[in-house]
């Protein structure tokens, strides 16, 4: 069996397929930012700067794992794309934020992405 951070890994590499596929730029992955967590992926598209949350689950049959990004969740990822703006000496760029969700309880596993949701 599969430790969650092998899963999540897995899922935040399906999520880079997906998106690349999408046309979108990786830019950067699993940015930390001190106490305020991290970004799971970093991508452009469009000119436009996109912080990836990826939530990967192996059964969604319960809930929606959308409803994981709570309040806390949305403060900490604010706090961490704004580290990276400033550790990258971003100020002019319009940015956005996204989820993909990753099922992997289908065969093959399904992506679900969700534009713009904070």
């Amino acid at each position: 069996m599969k430790t969650t951070k092998e899963i999540g890994n897995y899922g935040e590499d399906l999520a880079s397929k997906y998106l690349v596929h999408k046309g979108y730029k990786i830019i950067k992955r699993n940015f930390h930012f001190g106490k305020y967590g991290e970004i799971d992926i970093v991508a452009e598209i469009n000119n436009i700067l996109v912080f990836v949350e990826v939530k990967t689950r192996t059964n969604t049959d319960y809930y929606d794992p959308i409803l994981s990004i709570n309040y806390p969740k949305q403060l900490a990822l604010r706090k961490a794309a704004e580290g990276y703006l400033y550790v990258n000496k971003i100020n002019d760029k319009e940015c956005r934020f996204d989820v993909v969700i990753i099922n992997l309880s289908q065969n093959p596993p399904k992506a679900k992405h969700f534009i713009n949701v904070m």
